[in-house]
């Protein structure tokens, strides 16, 4: 069976803006956008800094090192200079709260 952990509250999420959370080490970025919330690993392939700290449009999340924008649904990245994936993983609503589990989706 799959472990979900709460990592925040729907009420700490705001539209379009990443908020960094840490689960068992693991550094996520989670998202709400267009009617989801999302968590993706946070950081970005193509070098080691935060996602979080980037921007989010269309589903989509770019690193504001050097522009490389990964799809929150899959983790593939659709901008250069990123080539590999970052792992995303499940997320459940529960009233209020945002649960994750760190298995990864792809």
């Amino acid at each position: 069976m799959t472990a979900f952990v709460r990592v925040c509250g729907l009420g700490e999420l705001e539209e379009d803006t990443p908020k960094r959370v840490e689960l068992d080490g693991t550094p996520l970025s989670i998202v709400q956008t267009e009617g989801e919330v999302f968590a993706i690993h946070d950081i970005c392939s193509h070098a080691n800094v935060s996602l979080s700290e980037g921007e989010v449009d269309d589903c989509h999340i770019e690193c504001w090192l050097h522009g490389s924008r990964f799809d929150l649904r899959s983790g593939k990245p659709d901008a250069l200079p990123a080539t590999r994936p970052v792992p995303v993983y499940p997320v459940k609503i529960e009233g209020d709260d945002v649960l994750v589990s760190l298995t990864q989706e792809s």
